[in-house]
């Protein structure tokens, strides 16, 4: 089949190599514009630009199909569909229109479960045990259209969004492939086509909103567990942190792993929330609203991520310091006993 693609992110990228390995042909790939990245807001072209120069497609960046230009332009093309994963820009029904063949969305959940524009970091934060990728026709509606296929993949106890990440896309490329053998086989008869997808039930849907930064700080109020998933959520972006109060100073900590500990467990009781009550092999053992946080790895402003365990002998951590937010404990180094 002629297709175009658009993606952005890495995660597209696995799947727009594995389209250029197989027999169908890639006419355009579209992705996002350059955009400002980094300390000095140069502008990056993204992962999907990367590789699509690499495999020498044609590339065309645009900010939306609202002109007629850019519609004439995709028209032209002559591709049969058009195959999105993580594009970042919603498509008009008039752009759908286009295709003989449909539009067909690559998505990093189950859906319902988990529209929207962040699925793989919402559903390792909310304790999901298994998560997926599924292939859909797309329509007006956000994630809303029926499925062709989808893949369950496990969440480990240790993934963080970049591990998951790679998982899904690994997964989804080849789920991709397998659902363009169907579509190729079935579009001729739109009546067999529409019969082998499965609308999205009305029950279970879950929106999966964009992350911000102000959701990465720390509150030590919370349960541990829900802290340790939110450390590996946010991991790459935008990252977990905190304040750090000892020996009359303060600073701010960014947190990329940690586990957790029942209380009791360890012969370590909870303090007051946000206090040291322990210095562990792998870092501090930090008091939580319900059970207790060991940091594993954490990160200064300017500096590298290193073990929190050689972090808190370089800081002289001891008993009784506290973690929490940017006004500080109610009671700073109040070293109370557990």
């Amino acid at each position: 089949m002629r297709l175009v693609f658009a993606g952005t992110p890495e995660f597209a990228v696995a799947t727009l190599r594995a389209l250029y390995e197989s027999q169908h042909e890639i006419v355009a790939v579209y992705t996002q514009p350059d955009r400002p990245s980094g300390r000095g807001q140069k502008p990056r072209p993204s992962a999907v630009k990367q590789a699509a120069l690499a495999l020498n497609l044609r590339l065309i960046q645009v900010e939306d199909f609202k002109s007629e230009e850019a519609i004439e332009e995709l028209r032209s093309l002559g591709a049969e569909a058009m195959i999105v994963v993580a594009y970042g820009l919603l498509l008009a029904q008039r752009v759908l229109d286009l295709f003989p063949a449909a539009c067909w969305n690559l998505h990093a959940s189950l859906l319902p479960r988990w529209r929207g524009a962040a699925p793989i970091a919402r559903a390792i934060e909310a304790g999901d045990l298994e998560t997926g990728v599924a292939v859909m026709k797309m329509e007006k509606g956000l994630d809303t259209g029926p499925v062709l296929i989808q893949a369950i993949v496990p969440i480990g106890s240790t993934d963080n969004a970049t591990v998951l990440q790679a998982k899904l896309a690994e997964r989804g490329a080849a789920l991709m492939l397998e659902a363009l053998n169907r579509i190729e086989r079935l579009h001729v008869e739109p009546m067999m086509l529409e019969r082998a997808l499965t609308q999205q039930p009305i029950t279970g849907a879950t929106y999966a909103s964009k992350l911000n930064k102000a959701e990465g700080q720390l509150d030590f109020s919370q349960p541990a567990a829900v802290l340790e998933r939110r450390i590996r959520a946010f991991d790459p972006v935008p990252g977990c942190f905190c304040w750090v109060y000892a020996k009359n100073s303060s600073l701010m900590l960014k947190c990329w792993r940690a586990k957790v500990y029942q209380e009791g467990s360890i012969g370590l009781q909870a303090g007051r929330v946000g206090m040291v009550v322990g210095l562990g092999v792998d870092g501090p053992i930090i008091a939580c609203g319900q059970d207790l946080l060991e940091l594993i790895e954490v990160q200064q402003p300017g500096g590298r991520r290193l073990a929190a365990s050689r972090w808190a002998q370089q800081h002289g951590l001891t008993h009784g310091d506290y973690f929490g937010d940017a006004s500080g404990p109610a009671k700073p180094h109040d070293h109370e006993p557990t």
